[in-house]
């Protein structure tokens, strides 16, 4: 039974998990590929249908082929809900962990412009990993499951392995100089897409405590990460050490549930005896503990799974090394669109500057107004938000257009359509509309450089970020008469 209890709380936190992934992006799908979103996926199925013919549906796995109305697209986000819910509450573990995954692949393939993120692709990994872990019983248990294969907790740990290491490796991989000098961390609050309140004040920091930090980072995803496959006693440790390293990046960015989904991970890498892991006052001594005694899967069902991903695991693991796997690469294409395994690494090139798009609108080219969004910098005196796990995918999208052309970002355009048209859904992503009772005639978009004041700034002035107008992002648009 101590065996047992890691992969029993790691069912729980991934339900918790899904359930924040499924409510974020609940509230935001009418606008995002609803009928009347920006990027609609009625409209993508419909494409694909015709470009694509009987394969259609390997090349774009989703439920949304039996419905992508908006009736339809909230029906999945709800059935993915319930999953999430079953899989925290230990109701029918393994079919609510496989509907979860389900829903949430489905969603993410019709919501590729918005459910590109790492974060995204890791949540499906990891939870298709858990389909191979989760007991198949339909009542709450009390303590009778017997302890998981370990070779289905060893590939988690891999995972696990595989997200902190590439993570690492890709900084110095990039030979970008702020990392190779130490002092990415320097720039790394203000620059990141959504900062908290506590963003402006680690940025305060002298520069030498900024490289201490740049080194910890490095110490974290190249060194402590390792402890992972070591005895009980160390992978206690490192487990600690990766979810303290995880809890300082929530308090210091918004990066949805990336962070807690990493700290989900850590768990399979404890035992039963570890602390924080205590038994629910229903779990009993009287679990089964011979080792014949193993839920799920028949080992060799479990074996030939586990064989299919480390093979396609190096894919990305050569990718780290700048080499190729011929015929694995053919493999691993045919298998990305189910996301069963990824690639990772973020940072691996540290952004310097901070390019804010700011849209404003008009009705007779002279009188601009702009439309705030809900959390990324707009007005220079509203503080950053703690948002996550919630992540607002809209303001998101809009740091990456900033970093790019617009001629690159088809969605961007579909986006200044919808505001010249005016589209309710759409409007509802934002947190203030200037044009209430029509859409404006003129849409611009105006690019700006921002950086957090200091403290005169903010203590005098109330100002908590500092911006410098550079230009336009795009030409003046409207819509033809």
């Amino acid at each position: 039974p101590e065996s047992a209890l890691p992969s029993w709380w790691f069912l729980r936190a991934l339900g918790v998990v899904y359930a924040a992934a499924f409510a974020s992006l609940w509230v935001q799908l009418p606008g995002l590929i609803g009928s009347q979103g920006i990027a609609p996926a009625a409209e993508l199925l419909a494409a694909a249908a015709r470009q694509l013919g009987p394969e259609r549906v390997a090349a774009l796995p989703s439920l949304a082929w039996f419905g992508a109305s908006d009736a339809a697209l909230h029906a999945w986000t709800a059935l993915g809900t319930a999953a999430a819910l079953c899989l925290v509450l230990d109701a029918a573990p393994a079919l609510a962990a496989l509907v979860a995954w389900a829903a949430y692949l489905s969603l993410s393939t019709v919501c590729r412009e918005f459910l590109w993120f790492q974060w995204d692709s890791l949540l499906l990994e990891t939870g298709f990993l858990a389909l191979w872990i989760a007991p198949w019983r339909l009542a709450p248990s009390r303590g009778e499951d017997p302890p998981p294969r370990r070779l289905a907790v060893w590939l988690l740990r891999w995972l696990l392995l595989r997200l902190m290491v590439s993570s690492g490796v890709v900084k110095l991989a990039s030979g970008d100089p702020a990392w190779r000098n130490l002092s990415a961390m320097e720039f790394h609050y203000f620059t990141q897409p959504l900062a908290t309140p506590l963003s402006w004040l680690v940025q305060q920091l002298p520069a030498a405590l900024q490289r201490l930090t740049t080194v910890y980072v490095f110490v974290v995803e190249l060194g402590l990460v390792w402890g992972i496959l070591g005895p009980a006693r160390v992978r206690r440790f490192a487990a600690r050490s990766l979810a303290l390293f995880q809890l300082l990046l929530i308090a210091t960015g918004n990066y949805a549930f990336f962070n807690w989904l990493t700290i989900a991970l850590c768990v399979p890498a404890l035992d039963g005896q570890a602390w924080p892991l205590r038994r629910p006052r229903w779990w009993t001594a009287s679990a089964p503990t011979a080792p014949s005694a193993r839920a799920g899967w028949p080992a060799p069902v479990l074996a030939g799974v586990a064989a299919l991903l480390l093979t396609l695991s190096l894919v990305p693991v050569a990718r780290l090394a700048g080499a190729r796997v011929p015929g694995v690469s053919t493999l691993y294409a045919l298998t990305a669109p189910w996301h069963l395994v990824n690639s990772y690494g973020l940072f691996a090139v540290m952004t310097t500057q901070r390019r804010e798009i700011i849209l404003e609108g008009s009705r007779d080219g002279q009188d601009w107004r702009a439309y705030e969004f809900r959390h990324k910098p707009g007005d220079v005196r509203r503080a950053p938000t703690f948002v996550a796990p919630h992540q607002p995918r809209l303001d998101w999208q809009m740091w990456f257009a900033a970093l790019s052309r617009y001629e690159d970002q088809p969605w961007f355009m579909a986006f200044c359509r919808r505001l010249l048209e005016g589209s309710p859904p759409v409007l509802a992503l934002l947190r203030h509309n200037p044009f209430p009772d029509a859409p404006p005639r003129y849409l611009r978009a105006v690019v700006y450089d921002y950086r957090f004041t200091g403290w005169p700034g903010l203590l005098s002035e109330g100002r908590w970020w500092d911006r410098r107008r550079l230009g336009l992002y795009c030409p003046v648009l409207s819509l033809r008469e």
